[in-house]
């Protein structure tokens, strides 16, 4: 039986993250993590992401720094990242993008907005779970 590929949710505030594993886990096995620095060892380490879900503001390692490194890793040139953050500032979602973030939320978020975008960043084909 292949690996269960899975979605990578990194966000330090646990009703965000509880929210999103709940909207996210048809897509295949879901990970959270705190923070950026725990979430590129992880990526490092697993090599079965599907996706990445990301904050911007976390302790540590940011949410920009985060997708720098994904970016500046040739392994992760066209994995999928969506950013979901309460900043206010106007130029966020213009220089998350042009760090190479697939889509931007801002919080609140709706939970079925962000699974019909990462669906559509993964081609229309949750993967199915194995029961």
């Amino acid at each position: 039986m292949p690996q269960q590929q899975t979605i990578l949710i990194v966000e330090d505030t646990q009703a965000s993250a509880s929210t999103l594993e709940i909207a996210l886990n048809r897509f295949g096995q879901v990970k959270t993590l705190p923070e950026g620095a725990s979430a590129w060892r992880y990526l490092q380490l697993a090599g079965d992401v599907r996706a990445v879900v990301t904050d911007l503001q976390m302790p540590g390692m940011d949410g920009f720094e985060l997708i720098e490194k994904i970016r500046s890793d040739p392994r992760y040139d066209t994995l999928p990242i969506i950013v979901i953050s309460g900043s206010t500032e106007p130029g966020i979602p213009a220089r998350v993008m042009a760090l190479g973030a697939s889509a931007f939320f801002g919080k609140p978020f709706s939970p079925a907005q962000v699974r019909a975008k990462l669906e559509q960043l993964l081609d229309g084909t949750p993967m199915s779970i194995p029961t």
